[in-house]
């Protein structure tokens, strides 16, 4: 079994990867992102260093994604990933242009044929003034000079990426806006009891609260 989390900056995916393993014994693969040289110098000027940093995290999810997750699935162990290799050519389309954009897909529908799908996507929904609370939270120095603005756009485009049906993938829409699922653990048991509806796994409540 795979299930990959996604969901805008800040809105919990890591967080719940993690809380997750226990209950379905799970192997977790994280996205990395803090090596990314350029990353900083893009909040502070995307136009700039956008490029260079979408190449960047290309190559490295690729690298990431195609070591990892058929070993993992071989095994025949459970896998919980915390971002899907699908999702860096969402932010591509925010951030590059012209010939640019056209040359960074050619390589993600190249590199994006080897990478194994998953059989759930978690989406995880939250309103713009939700994710820069959370993301101020957490204060994570390279994310301080990120504009509001540049957080409701990705929404919008996760919004309208996610409306439709993704690459023959089930996806669990969940709305992240009231749920604490470090403080409040019945909000998590929530989560698993949708994860466990949607897959058929037992057991599972038949009727739940979460929308």
């Amino acid at each position: 079994m795979y299930i990959a989390i996604e969901g805008v900056i800040g809105v919990g995916k890591t967080t719940l990867a993690r809380l997750l393993q226990p209950t379905f014994e799970a192997e977790v693969l994280l996205e990395i992102f803090e090596e990314n040289p350029f990353l900083s110098d893009f909040y502070a000027d995307r136009a700039r260093y956008a490029f260079q940093t979408q190449i960047f995290f290309l190559l490295s999810r690729y690298h990431q994604q195609n070591n990892s997750i058929p070993k993992i699935l071989d095994s025949k162990k459970n896998l919980i990933a915390d971002y899907t290799f699908a999702k860096d050519a969402l932010f591509a389309g925010i951030n590059l242009k012209g010939d640019e954009l056209a040359m960074y897909r050619k390589v993600h529908e190249a590199l994006g044929e080897k990478i194994p799908k998953p059989d759930l996507l978690v989406y995880l929904q939250a309103h713009t003034d939700t994710l820069m609370n959370r993301i101020a939270f957490r204060d994570r120095s390279y994310e301080r000079q990120m504009e509001r603005a540049y957080i409701h756009e990705l929404n919008n485009a996760y919004e309208e990426f996610f409306s439709k049906p993704y690459d023959h993938t089930p996806v669990l829409k969940i709305d992240t806006n009231d749920l604490d699922i470090v403080r409040n653990t019945e909000h998590l048991h929530l989560i698993q009891n949708r994860i466990r509806q949607t897959l058929n796994l037992t057991p599972f409540q038949p009727s739940l609260p979460l929308g």
